[in-house]
């Protein structure tokens, strides 16, 4: 008797009281995470029916191994930065000017001579100013050239190859201690540090794939899904 006394406090079974507190944090140690990730996603939330259509291309791209990364050549791609959309400014300060806010832009009305990124990959404030420290932002490949290049892009024409590029779905500027970290790493391989933009991210490859028709692995296949699956919509 004097044993189970010691186990009640003012009536309370203390036992009782302290399973319940240990099962509370089995809880939220398992669902944490997870939750904390769709907290973060939901300051990237993306159209329901975006999604849904990003479901079914993903569904739809080619499953096959990567080709052979020894025989990329990034001047296969055409000039870097090329005026592809002729509009009289390389494709690096469009999308500066399309990315930073508070842009300052030269007198020939294309050189972005300064700006402030909020970068998606890190989360973090960037000010940007052209000079030493320009490649503090730098322009990422959402889908990597060294990964096109390996799951289709080998057999295009140039043209077809430039146009990957330049084109804007494709490009974002951001951290570049991030984007060095990336490489050529598809979503198997790498996902923004920002668990939050995990999905946009994955969003804007699978679309990208979808449009150029490359394809993906299995691994990459199945970590895009789970990507999509922890997609915040609008």
């Amino acid at each position: 008797m004097a044993g189970a006394a010691s186990c009640t406090v003012a009536g309370v079974d203390v036992r009782w009281v302290w399973a319940t507190v240990l099962m509370v944090c089995l809880v939220l140690g398992l669902g944490g995470p997870r939750w904390l990730a769709a907290r973060a996603s939901a300051r990237y939330p993306v159209p329901a029916a975006d999604l849904a259509v990003a479901r079914r291309t993903l569904d739809a791209l080619t499953v096959a191994p990567r080709g052979d990364a020894g025989t990329y050549d990034r001047a296969a791609f055409g000039t870097p930065w090329a005026d592809d959309d002729r509009n009289g400014c390389d494709t690096r300060d469009d999308v500066l000017h399309r990315d930073l806010t508070a842009v300052v832009v030269d007198t020939d009305g294309c050189t972005v001579l300064s700006g402030t990124l909020d970068d998606p990959y890190t989360g973090t404030v960037i000010r940007f100013a052209r000079g030493p420290g320009s490649a503090d932002v730098q322009i990422d490949h959402v889908v990597a050239l060294q990964d096109a290049w390996r799951t289709g892009a080998s057999e295009w024409s140039a043209r077809e190859r430039l146009r990957i590029a330049n084109d804007p779905a494709n490009l974002l500027a951001v951290d570049g201690g991030a984007n060095q970290d990336k490489g050529a790493a598809d979503a198997a391989e790498w996902l923004p540090p920002s668990v939050g933009f995990r999905c946009a991210y994955v969003l804007r490859q699978v679309r990208v794939k979808g449009a150029y028709g490359l394809s993906v692995t299995a691994d990459e296949k199945r970590a895009m899904r789970r990507a999509l699956d922890r997609c915040v919509t609008s």
